[in-house]
């Protein structure tokens, strides 16, 4: 059966996962790339607005998709190209999350996917102190010339999962989960008028309602040090299978929400917040517009200088950006109240 899955990478209009304006796909056969499709798309009608920072990132605006088909037009040709294959994403969660998510604000019917997260993947094969795409993609000797671009980055995840089977010396995406202990996670079907809707579709359409919207602007800088608050025990039932269960995190720097919120989302999905870094921290989360970049420009906090020293040891920990948690835990950057 050899190394066999597709790749998938989206990209999207505003904080709302649900707001897909972009998405690559890369198709694997016997270890290798062989076919790849990719379209720009309308978000979903009422789900549409490009925030500037979406914009910011990926470059695609909202005279680019004028006139282009919306995501529930291209649903069913997404759905052929993938067809039972199992979806292998980085940062999974985020990307079935957009599935998911437009898929109900579309009401549309979708298949049940099972699916594999190259993040998750990545921290049991390189010794990383970011695990964000780029970086991995250089670790595993994967060309990316244009992050944010759907389907160079669904390309670069390919190449990446390859790499990972390769290295572990399996012959089958199922060999490999063998390897590794993992189970592949699933994501079920739905069915609009039968199943619930998911958080968040759910958190969103109360922002909407309350006239929130999903990105206000935010003018950066610091409002006062930020309170570090309390860190809740991991909630132990969540998710085995989500990036940050298990993961010790530590917060620093000015983030777009409160920081007690980031540790709560972070704990209800198992992970262990923390105040300070140390030898149990496995997480750093760092605000103030941080980029995996900066780690090799030396933009850092105090807290990042110390998690460079302790990977520069051998301790496993890894440096994520806001937008890159947000993306694990779900939500909008910046928080009502921040």
């Amino acid at each position: 059966m050899g190394i066999e899955f597709t790749a998938i990478d989206f990209e999207t209009a505003n904080g709302f996962r649900g707001s897909a304006c972009s998405v690559g796909l890369s198709k694997v056969r016997d270890g290798k790339i062989v076919a790849e499709a990719s379209w720009l798309m309308r978000p979903p009608a009422g789900y549409d607005r490009f925030d500037p920072r979406n914009v910011r990132i990926h470059g695609i605006t909202e005279e680019m998709v004028a006139g282009r088909p919306r995501f529930g037009d291209l649903f069913a040709d997404m759905a052929d190209f993938i067809g039972p294959d199992l979806l292998v994403a980085h940062n999974a969660a985020f990307d079935l999350g957009v599935i998911r998510s437009a898929l109900e604000v579309s009401e549309l019917a979708g298949p049940a996917y099972d699916y594999a997260c190259t993040v998750i993947l990545s921290r049991r094969s390189y010794s990383l102190v970011s695990y964000s795409l780029p970086f991995v993609a250089e670790a595993a000797g994967v060309p990316l010339l244009h992050h944010h671009d759907a389907v160079e980055d669904a390309r670069a995840c390919a190449g990446i999962m390859i790499d990972i089977a390769g290295r572990h010396g399996a012959g089958s995406i199922a060999d490999l989960f063998t390897v590794l202990d993992l189970p592949a996670s699933r994501m079920e079907a739905y069915e609009p008028g039968r199943d619930v809707l998911s958080k968040a579709t759910l958190a969103e359409r109360d922002r909407q309602q309350a006239g929130i919207g999903t990105g206000g602007s935010w003018a950066g800088g610091w409002t006062g040090w930020p309170d570090e608050g309390s860190n809740p025990p991991a909630n132990l039932a969540a998710d085995r299978t989500h990036p940050l269960y298990g993961q010790t995190v530590v917060f620093t720097g000015n983030l777009g929400m409160p920081r007690q919120q980031a540790k709560n989302r972070a704990a209800e999905l198992g992970a262990q917040p923390a105040s300070s870094v140390t030898r149990r921290t496995t997480v750093l989360v760092v605000g103030d517009g941080f980029s995996a970049a900066d780690l090799k420009s030396g933009r850092l906090t105090a807290k990042a200088r110390k998690v460079l020293e302790l990977h520069s040891r051998g301790q496993q920990i890894e440096v994520l950006s806001e937008g890159e948690f947000l993306q694990m835990v779900g939500g909008s950057w910046p928080e009502t109240g921040a």
